[in-house]
């Protein structure tokens, strides 16, 4: 026989007599149906933004205690890392994004100025981001031409870098660390290059339709394309990066259990980054590469919200507005800067 379940609130928790648990009446609202869970979750978005600003030892506390070898000495401190964990690839994070972006969205429509003021912003972080990584490439040249020289002339079979304290690591764990420079250039300059124009174009009507159109279109595809893809890798990029820097391990399938069963990890939880290579002697920070996987789907998101929001204006606006406020690269050669504009 099923135990009835009485309402009190949106978010009081109702004890129910003979219940295992206790069930709140949003969470109940939010479990009897797509468009229940989608509305439920707004609902409690601006209680869950509220709640984590104001108690942010709750999430993180752990940063205070950065052990890479022993579990946390404070029991808070490694549940607060749970928390972190838990809320930060979760349903609850996700719709307080979602409902920041609606009330910037509905005062955009309100007031273009101010969208236009946030399509500037989001452009210009992704320059500079993508305009600093792009120097990687330099690096990863200058690297590449020393770890030959050294190899071929001197014939070592170890480099050391670096000023005042110098980095010693064998030549092959130099070589296969170049694979991070190219990392950061594909994950931290997508966006710049996406800004730039560089991104190649499969086009099949996009040509031959109408200004608006064309704006309509791009919209679409932020919407549809850009930030379902990125949201989505960035949930399971999460747990993938998570899994290898703590034990005992987390996965994306752990974010359908109950908060309350992952806190009784924290008893044996702690860093355990995971430095294998390879090869013996190789690059052994493959970490890295799920940090930047993170910060890829992020910068792609960002860049969509900036992308649906210039098209919305440019179609608003008119063929006037096209390329309004864009900071783009002058490559001082007018055939070299023909070319970029046809992709």
């Amino acid at each position: 026989m099923e135990d009835e379940i009485t309402c009190t609130g949106f978010f009081r928790p109702v004890e129910v007599e003979g219940a295992e648990a206790t069930i709140s009446c949003l969470e109940k609202f939010q479990g009897s149906g797509g468009l229940q869970f989608v509305g439920g979750h707004l609902l409690e978005a601006p209680y869950n933004l509220v709640a984590a600003l104001a108690n942010p030892s709750s999430w993180l506390a752990w940063t205070s205690e950065l052990s890479f070898s022993n579990r946390f000495a404070d029991a808070e401190n490694a549940e607060s890392l749970i928390r972190f964990i838990y809320y930060g690839a979760s349903w609850e994070l996700f719709f307080v994004f979602l409902f920041i972006f609606l009330c910037v969205t509905i005062a955009g429509l309100i007031y273009n100025r101010f969208m236009w003021g946030c399509v500037r912003s989001l452009e210009g972080f992704a320059n500079v981001v993508g305009r600093i990584a792009a120097w990687a490439g330099l690096l990863m040249v200058l690297q590449q031409v020393v770890i030959i020289f050294m190899q071929r002339v001197f014939a070592v079979s170890e480099i050391s870098l670096g000023l005042g304290v110098s980095l010693t690591k064998d030549v092959s764990w130099w070589s296969e660390e170049l694979k991070f420079y190219n990392a950061m250039i594909v994950c931290l300059c997508v966006s710049y290059t996406f800004v730039q124009g560089g991104h190649v174009r499969v086009d099949l009507v996009y040509s031959a339709i109408s200004y608006r159109a064309k704006r309509i279109i791009d919209m679409i595809g932020s919407m549809v394309f850009m930030i379902p893809a990125a949201v989505l890798t960035y949930f399971y990029g999460w747990f993938f990066l998570w899994r290898h820097l703590v034990t005992p391990k987390l996965s994306a399938s752990d974010a359908s259990k109950n908060l309350d069963q992952l806190l009784l990890k924290a008893r044996a939880l702690k860093f355990n980054v995971e430095t294998i290579g390879f090869s013996p002697n190789g690059f052994n920070g493959y970490y890295l590469f799920k940090v930047l996987l993170v910060l890829f789907t992020i910068l792609v998101t960002l860049q969509a919200i900036a992308f649906f929001y210039r098209s919305y204006l440019e179609w608003k606006e008119g063929p006037t507005s096209e390329g309004k406020f864009l900071d783009k690269d002058r490559l001082g050669d007018p055939v070299a800067e023909q070319v970029a504009e046809i992709h």
